[in-house]
């Protein structure tokens, strides 16, 4: 049979020759790096006989699909070890995962304590070069093989009647699994057991906890040392761990998941920020509105939120009662049916048009408990979010000027780390989305005609886009590579119809207009995460919820420094006064281990001067600055928003 490699080159083989067969007539040093096939675009074993003309490619543990079969492997490996030291332990499911795998398993009790053990039986393993051997089954047979694991008798029956059933046996571990994984264990040189954590059954909180047991695996040592260390230092810098550290939020049970708290400093920090945004929109045309917190199920409904989004809504009543002259109340998710509302409060002509609207909004979304983390993801979140009623001929211009004000807060934040995500709807998939297929050819159109001209590099992703619209995501990284939605710009050509909004256009006929939804700095939680993770909570002097402590060389200086504190507080400055009866020194340690970009020292000399010893937290130290003198730079640091803190005398 014939055999065409990825470069055209065609080679005759034997028919039923293998993956294996085919590395090896290249190099053995393919075959050792080889961890599946791709025939005719379809990734297998290695080890599955070929039994036509096909067009190969070999899948190397360099390609993330080849890391993804060694891991999906390693999670078999893992199970086989649990299995043989927990032999009543029940059998989930264990895929692959971004940086790793996970297995679930059930009626197992297992420590941090355990994790060694289990690592070592997985060398074991390693060692025995276990093979990985494939079989299809009927489903009767599947049904029979795993009718004491009960989690893979309900994957069985929720398959599809025409679905093929395939399982793998490792030794005396046999799995249901469709593959495809490596030819025996010896390829796993690198193995790590990362952590254990709780999940529930397919993701669903009505379902059972189960034990979930996190890994990660390589095909060599150096890899795994080099993730371990990139590991240690996401840990490190996690704002899950800074926060707290920094006293800038904290959660307890008794308040809910993904209910955290902002502490003093967590909320000054806040507060920056939508001070930041609020002035800087205003200050660009913006009109600011203050709307309810909740509304009744017919605003949702009209807008079109209630049917496709009722399920993650907080829902004041029963939201399957139907009768319309019940009042069921939800908290908001959105503001935008809100602010229509408002523009709908009276006539507007196309001159009024573009009508800039903006809200610093509190809002609230049921997320899965599993989903949420810290600050990133949350229940209730605050949003700086905005909607702009534009004229079609202004829908350009004004997407510009919105990607402008996005450019800017960025740039101000210092946030460079982020991609662009064109957001397309899916056609295929209508029942996510309005169905008006002409308006979202042109709206789509519009977008990729504006980020063309842009010059910014973006990707594009169909089935992401709103049910009302095509959007613009830009997307960051946190720490641990987990890339989330910052901040959204969306074309919306349906709302404005929903909701009968108008304007007099200047042949006097009534028009629609097209609604920019944006947001300026996406959820003010989770870019507070990201900031902080950024600046490893070492933020800049105007961003910094403590910019000054304040230290005294002894007691006798308390009253003064309390003054100084005052005048610094009323000068629009975040001032404080360790009183502590320390030393100076430990003093000086704990505004560093603070983050506190600037600490003033006084003492009887700088009182009788009025100046103040300035300490910044990189190490330079000027003595002998005038009080006034210092609180003028301080503010024009604030003004600027200046990324350096630097002082002179």
């Amino acid at each position: 049979m014939k055999i065409t490699f990825p470069d055209g080159k065609i080679s005759e083989f034997p028919e039923n020759s293998t993956g294996y067969d085919v590395a090896l007539s290249i190099s053995e040093g393919l075959t050792r790096s080889s961890a599946a096939i791709k025939v005719n675009g379809v990734i297998q074993d290695l080890t599955t006989p070929i039994t036509m003309d096909s067009e190969i490619s070999i899948v190397t543990f360099k390609e993330k699909e080849g890391l993804d079969v060694l891991r999906h492997s390693a999670a078999h490996v893992m199970a086989l070890a649990v299995k043989r030291l927990y032999p009543e332990s029940k059998l989930a499911f264990g895929p692959a995962t971004d940086d790793g795998f996970y297995y679930d398993f059930d009626d197992i009790q297992i420590t941090e304590d355990d994790i060694k053990k289990i690592e070592d039986e997985v060398k074991k393993i390693v060692k025995e070069k276990v093979t990985f051997n494939r079989h299809e089954v009927s489903r009767e047979e599947a049904l029979n093989i795993f009718k004491d694991e009960p989690y893979k008798i309900q994957r069985i029956n929720d398959l599809g009647a025409d679905e093929v059933i395939t399982y793998y046996q490792s030794g005396d571990l046999i799995d249901l699994c469709r593959g495809p994984h490596l030819p025996n264990s010896g390829s796993i040189k690198a193995f790590k057991v990362i952590r254990l954590a709780g999940a529930y059954w397919k993701g669903d909180s009505n379902n059972k906890m189960l034990t979930r047991v996190y890994g990660t695996a390589f095909s060599d040592k150096k890899d795994l040392k080099e993730y371990l260390d990139m590991r240690a230092k996401a840990e490190a810098n996690d704002h899950n761990k800074l926060g707290r550290e920094l006293d800038l939020f904290i959660t307890d049970k008794r308040v809910g998941k993904g209910l955290p708290l902002l502490t003093p400093r967590g909320t000054t920090l806040k507060r920056t920020l939508v001070r930041f945004i609020e002035d800087e929109e205003i200050s660009r045309g913006y009109e600011h509105t203050a709307t309810p917190f909740m509304a009744t199920r017919e605003l949702y409904q009209t807008s079109g939120h209630w049917n496709l989004y009722k399920d993650g809504m907080f829902i004041l009543g029963d939201k399957d009662n139907e009768d319309p002259n019940e009042e069921i109340l939800s908290l908001r998710p959105m503001t935008c049916p809100h602010q229509y509302i408002i523009y709908n409060r009276k006539p507007h002509t196309y001159k009024e048009l573009p009508k800039l609207y903006g809200e610093t909004s509190t809002l609230f979304r049921n997320e899965a408990s599993g989903s949420m983390h810290g600050l990133i993801r949350v229940r209730q979140f605050t949003l700086s979010e905005g909607h702009i009623m534009c004229r079609p001929d202004q829908i350009e211009e004004e997407f510009e000027k919105v990607l402008d004000l996005i450019s800017y807060v960025m740039k101000t934040l210092d946030l460079t780390d982020y991609t662009y995500r064109f957001s397309k709807w899916d056609p295929n998939n209508t029942d996510k989305y309005i169905n008006n297929p002409a308006a979202w050819e042109e709206s789509q159109a519009i977008l990729k005609r504006i980020l063309d001209r842009s010059g910014m590099p973006y990707t594009e992703e169909e089935g992401e886009a709103a049910f009302y619209g095509p959007k613009l995501d830009i997307q960051m990284k946190n720490v641990w590579g987990k890339e989330d939605t910052v901040i959204t710009v969306q074309l919306d050509y349906a709302l404005a119809e929903r909701f009968d909004m108008k304007y007099i256009d200047k042949d006097g006929s009534e028009k629609r207009p097209v609604i920019i939804h944006r947001t300026s700095i996406g959820c003010y939680e989770r870019t507070m995460a990201l900031l902080i993770e950024q600046y490893g909570g070492r933020f800049p002097f105007w961003l910094a919820p403590e910019q000054i402590k304040i230290l005294t060389i002894n007691d006798a200086c308390h009253p003064a420094a309390e003054a100084l504190k005052v005048k610094l507080l009323r000068a629009g400055l975040k001032a404080d006064v360790d009183s502590r009866s320390e030393t100076l020194k430990k003093k000086v340690r704990t505004a560093q281990l603070m983050q506190i970009p600037v600490i003033l020292t006084i003492g009887e000399k700088e009182i009788e001067n009025d100046t103040v010893s300035i300490r910044t937290l990189d190490g330079n130290v000027v003595h002998d600055v005038k009080v006034d003198d210092f609180i003028s730079r301080c503010l024009e640091l604030d003004r600027l928003r200046s990324l350096e803190t630097s002082f002179t005398k």
